[in-house]
């Protein structure tokens, strides 16, 4: 939504979610396969197309043309190419927003323990955590390079993203109710806990990396803004 506001204040705007860029879900099937079970569900670094968002990054800034990824949620699938968006010509604004843009790697000791019950079932000996940490040491960094100014929506906790997790989730079932791949409470909590490792290590971080930071309360209201000088 925000970036949809921010679009629509500029008329050479555009706007391109990290979400945009998830790998299909036969390329998630084929890295779970490869490194870790885990790794067939979106979200977190490791399952986007880091090649892909670099390509679209690049041709903004070189004021060439470009289609915009798409990506489906209700389906868990990349839309058709031939519906994506093209970059505005003259596009001069380009709003790149996502759940783990900017974020740094976390120490190689806090990954020695599991920070929650699906984490100590299903990632034991760690494997899925180093990928993804891996991953975003090295290319993720090389997509978050080109971010002019990096705005850090600070929400106040863990608890408080489930919750909008959840707010999300209802907004797609009346969106498209027949959608097949939508989640109940049961599957938002398991696919939420993939998300609690590197969003608690954000919000310890990222106040001290961002340009800007929205500080949020429970409603979404923003009761302080921090620029860094």
């Amino acid at each position: 939504m925000i970036a949809e506001n921010l679009v629509a204040r500029f008329p050479q705007a555009a706007s391109l979610s990290l979400d945009d860029l998830y790998l299909t879900r036969d390329e998630r099937d084929r890295l779970a396969g490869e490194v870790h079970p885990l790794l067939a569900t979106r979200g977190v670094p490791g399952t986007h197309d880091v090649a892909l968002g670099l390509h679209t990054l690049d041709a903004f800034r070189a004021g060439q043309p470009a289609l915009l990824p798409r990506f489906d949620k209700g389906r868990d699938e990349r839309m058709p190419q031939e519906q994506w968006p093209m970059l505005p010509e003259g596009c001069d604004l380009l709003v790149f927003e996502g759940w783990c843009l900017g974020a740094t790697p976390q120490d190689p000791v806090d990954l020695e323990e599991p920070v929650n019950e699906r984490e100590l079932g299903e990632d034991q000996g760690g494997v899925w955590r180093r990928y993804v940490n891996a991953q975003l040491a090295g290319p993720y960094q090389a997509l978050f390079e080109p971010i002019d100014v990096l705005v850090f929506l600070a929400a106040p906790s863990f608890e408080t993203v489930m919750a909008w997790r959840s707010e999300q989730e209802q907004g797609l079932r009346a969106a498209r109710p027949d959608a097949p791949h939508l989640m109940d409470a049961d599957q938002i909590r398991r696919f939420i806990a993939l998300y609690e490792r590197l969003t608690r290590h954000m919000l310890r971080t990222m106040p001290d990396q961002a340009d800007v930071v929205i500080a949020l309360n429970e409603n979404r209201q923003c009761p302080e803004v921090t620029r860094r000088t």
